[in-house]
């Protein structure tokens, strides 16, 4: 038996029969607390649910922030919703918390909100590198883009960097070029290398906006 049901079992008399847990914990809390009538089980049993409700509502507040922020809401209309008083602190905090597609768990809050500012960082660098070298990546899209002859895996690929050629960001190329270069090696092995010398240099500078 783990620790909350046997807590809830220990509490049974005093919890509520609602099925809403946050209606549990507040029903418990009053029982337990009222009138000083809770032996020191049952206190100790009201407290190992509590436990268990705050670790649940923490994986609340980063799935609501991430719904909200698809749905559109701005940071700044974030912030007195999470009761602090700018953007940047409302951002910050989403980023101690959120789990959902960090790499590592084991990293603290502030490790967590390093680590996208150094993306975000590198992101930014790359993107700046892409436009000053459109001229470069457009005329080598643009001869992967009139290849010919390819297998069907690679057309798809190739149609890619042909879509991302409308972009006026030239960003938008280095990844469609880079899933194409694995399908270019054995045909167009010239071709599939000054990708590939793009990529590293794009990774390249990825790497020194984290060393910074």
């Amino acid at each position: 038996m783990d620790e909350a049901t046997a807590a809830r079992e220990t509490l049974s008399a005093r919890a509520t029969s609602s099925p809403d847990p946050v209606a549990q914990a507040l029903e418990l809390v009053r029982s337990v607390t009222g009138d000083g009538s809770a032996t020191p089980e049952e206190v100790l049993a009201a407290l190992t649910l509590l436990r268990g409700l705050r670790e649940e509502l923490a994986t609340w507040e980063p799935r609501l922030i991430g719904a909200a922020r698809e749905g559109g809401a701005s940071w700044v209309r974030l912030a007195p919703a999470l009761g602090v008083a700018s953007r940047q602190a409302a951002e910050r905090r989403y980023l101690r918390l959120r789990t959902e597609g960090v790499e590592n768990l084991e990293d603290t809050g502030e490790a967590r909100v390093r680590a996208e500012r150094d993306r975000r960082a590198g992101e930014r660098a790359v993107t700046a590198w892409a436009n000053e070298n459109a001229g470069r990546l457009r005329g080598l899209s643009g001869r992967v883009a009139g290849l010919s002859g390819l297998s069907e895996a690679a057309r798809a690929s190739v149609d890619d960097v042909r879509d991302a050629l409308g972009s006026d960001d030239s960003s938008a190329l280095l990844g469609p070029l880079a899933a194409a270069s694995a399908h270019l090696h054995g045909a167009h092995p010239g071709l599939a290398g000054e990708i590939d010398e793009i990529t590293e240099r794009t990774s390249e500078l990825r790497d020194a906006q984290r060393a910074r």
